[in-house]
């Protein structure tokens, strides 16, 4: 049983049906660190893009919540910042957010929000990204493997990780950096992950590409119900190919070695 593919939809009556329903919509990235920096872009476009009209919870994950820009929201909806510990390495930040995800919806989400978007910070929306997305649980295309077979798919392929995928599996290789659905379905995607995680941690073991790798896994036996295009998760506004009617949601140019420096303490 394969997900939908979202293409094309009708927006005003899927708006109408959410309104219907009175549902919240909540927003999580992680700015810890140098990242920091991305988040007024980030929350800027997204109040001019992401779930316009609706109720929208936007919790910043961050080592340094006095530095959150002081934004003007719409109505109905908030920018909450949540205090997390600053890891010297950029892998371990990337691998934690399972953790944290998973932990503050049980301690505070599941009372606030009834669906849960997750997705990184160095972007910005360019376009609308709608209630169209929600699902019981959706998950992203890679943009850099949209066209290729799975042969060419960085998953694990060392079977002593808890993330590991042989060969002959795999459906699609999909983005750590813009997945979500229900809060229900979410908690037990990053409780999952967080497992494995700490699975491979405790042999000594880190995935090749960290939380990504063990989202696939995970996606690899719980299929999402919903597959969202590249669209939605773009790596270069410069290039648009054919395939591409609209970048939605944009990777801001960076230099990564800067960003990631560990000597970063703030």
């Amino acid at each position: 049983m394969f997900a939908d593919l979202i293409r094309t939809f009708n927006l005003d009556i899927l708006n109408e049906q959410f309104r219907r329903r009175n549902a919240t919509v909540g927003l999580t990235v992680f700015a810890v660190k140098k990242y920091i920096v991305f988040l007024q872009k980030f929350l800027e476009t997204a109040e001019t893009y992401f779930m316009v009209g609706h109720r929208v919870k936007y919790y910043i994950f961050t080592n340094r919540p006095e530095a959150v820009p002081n934004i003007t929201v719409k109505a109905g909806r908030e920018i909450v910042p949540l205090r997390v510990q600053n890891y010297s390495r950029w892998q371990e930040i990337s691998m934690r957010r399972m953790e944290m995800i998973s932990h503050y919806i049980q301690q505070r989400f599941v009372h606030e929000v009834d669906f849960l978007v997750c997705v990184d910070v160095d972007m910005w929306f360019s376009d609308h990204v709608g209630v169209e997305i929600l699902s019981d649980v959706f998950g992203t295309i890679h943009p850099a493997f949209y066209p290729y077979e799975r042969t060419r798919f960085t998953y694990e392929r060392r079977p002593e990780s808890e993330a590991f995928i042989p060969q002959d599996e795999g459906d699609f290789y999909y983005a750590g950096g813009f997945f979500g659905g229900t809060v229900a379905e979410v908690h037990k995607l990053t409780k999952k992950c967080h497992e494995a995680i700490m699975a491979d941690k405790n042999k000594s073991m880190e995935a090749v590409w960290q939380d990504e790798s063990h989202l696939n896994k995970y996606f690899l036996y719980h299929k999402p119900t919903k597959l969202l295009s590249p669209e939605y998760l773009w790596f270069n506004e410069n290039w648009n190919p054919r395939f591409l009617k609209k970048m939605r949601f944009i990777e801001i140019p960076k230099n990564r070695s800067a960003i990631r420096n560990k000597r970063d303490l703030h």
